[in-house]
């Protein structure tokens, strides 16, 4: 798993200039989603949704900064009540007080405890603490692409070390010969990257920098909540800066490339047929990289909602593309049904809410029938507690409650006809029948009102 990925930046979805051997040999030789959407385009509500197989609204993690309830039933939890090792190398996201959520081993983690998390805690305390410095807060979207460049080093190498150790010592363990090859295994390699700061190696920032072509000339989109963030070009940053920072962000992913394929190399060095694992590969959410003029996720543009899905064991099924919609937050049941585990109850999961998770399964076989007559072709996305997104083949829905987007609540992009979703069709007479049936499903997932 990566972090801010937008799935177009990848040689197997066409980009001529990004180098991708590794995922570009899973897509050739896995199942590719071509429609696969985050269920919330930030970080913490995504990683918690895909982590329990529920939506944010359904398991109460709808905004940065709020973690599951300790012991919550995840699928790196269900894996290991089913003798599963469960090991997670790098970020999980995890910043309340259990930072397990499951899983067995954790190594090179990601996260500290909250403040607001922190039991007692004196809030006069923490509100009396100064300010930053001047420039040492979290910097602007602007300012991310002004300082854009290079490192001498890689960063990360700790997260790829740890997964090459561990697969290492699990196959071959030579010092101490003790093995842990008896047991399933469940591994999770979870990198930043290329999610800003924007810095790759100096090879790869020079070797891109003349290729790449920023986004410059782009049209906002006139709504309250779609059109922030942006970057002006020549006013924010300037267009070398703007080209500096898209230059990294391909660095880095060619960074993340080389390093899981490394991992794949360790497998085949300590006796295992990658073809006997399942591989997936996705990222939490995408990234505008200018794009309508905007930097960062957050929003349900394709660019920041979609997402890269790939789903790899040739023992089973057949390379594939699958251009049905879909949602990492099905991967639970995915994963479920992969490895003949049982779902749980209902009671079990997260608010006993049960899961919001589809198996993908019968995707990777081919079978499309019932995706469309059951599941109506749909994926969901969510953010911030205000805003949806329902995509149903290639209509999207958008509903924003915020008061600020109290003159323009509702946007509808078709696909089909504007790719580019540049004009907002909620007011065609053609769509208001769709429309209808948008609304009426905003109100199942607890937002709106019913008509």
């Amino acid at each position: 798993m990566s972090d801010e990925h937008r799935p177009d930046v990848t040689g197997y979805e066409g980009n001529s200039i990004v180098r991708t051997p590794t995922l570009d040999w899973l897509a050739e030789t896995g199942t590719v989603f071509r429609n696969a959407y985050a269920p919330s385009p930030i970080c913490i509500p995504c990683r918690q949704s895909l982590a329990c197989g529920q939506f944010p609204r359904t398991c109460g993690v709808e905004t940065f900064g709020q973690d599951l309830p300790p012991f919550s039933m995840t699928f790196a939890l269900r894996f290991s009540q089913y003798a599963y090792r469960t090991a997670c190398v790098g970020k999980l996201h995890h910043g309340g007080p259990d930072q397990m959520q499951g899983w067995t081993d954790r190594i090179a983690g990601d996260t500290s405890l909250m403040p607001h998390h922190i039991r007692g805690r004196n809030r006069e305390a923490f509100d009396s603490l100064p300010e930053p410095e001047d420039g040492c807060g979290k910097w602007s979207d602007a300012k991310e692409c002004i300082r854009a460049g290079y490192m001498p080093e890689r960063s990360e190498q700790n997260r790829t070390q740890g997964a090459l150790s561990l697969i290492q010592s699990t196959f071959i363990s030579g010092n101490y010969d003790r093995p842990d090859s008896h047991r399933p295994q469940l591994l999770k390699l979870s990198y930043t990257r290329p999610h800003y700061p924007y810095f790759t190696t100096p090879e790869k920032f020079e070797y891109y920098l003349n290729r790449v072509e920023p986004y410059v000339d782009e049209a906002v989109f006139d709504h309250p909540f779609l059109s922030q963030r942006q970057v002006r070009p020549g006013i924010d940053a300037s267009v070398r800066e703007l080209r500096r920072a898209t230059a990294a962000y391909h660095g880095m992913i060619e960074e993340i490339d080389e390093d899981y394929g490394s991992v794949i190399d360790r497998l085949r060095q300590v006796g295992q047929d990658p073809d006997d694992w399942i591989i997936v590969y996705c990222s939490d959410h995408g990234e505008m990289l200018g794009q309508h003029g905007i930097w960062e996720k957050q929003k349900f543009f394709e660019a920041s909602a979609r997402v890269p899905l790939i789903i790899r064991w040739p023992r089973r099924f057949q390379p594939r593309v699958v251009d049905e919609n879909v949602n990492l937050c099905d991967l639970f049941a995915t994963l479920c049904d992969l490895a003949d585990i049982p779902l749980p109850k209902d009671a079990d999961t997260v608010n006993g809410a049960g899961l919001d998770s589809r198996s993908l399964t019968p995707l990777m076989r081919g079978d499309t029938e019932d995706w469309h007559r059951i599941h109506h072709n749909e994926t969901v996305s969510q953010f911030g507690g205000t805003n949806l997104m329902i995509k149903r083949d290639a209509l999207k829905y958008q509903l924003y409650e915020g008061e600020d987007c109290a003159s323009q609540p509702e946007v509808l992009f078709d696909l089909e006809k504007d790719p580019g979703e540049t004009e907002n069709r909620v007011d065609l007479p053609e769509y208001h029948g769709k429309l209808r049936e948008f609304r009426h499903r905003a109100t199942e997932l607890g937002f709106g009102h019913s008509e």
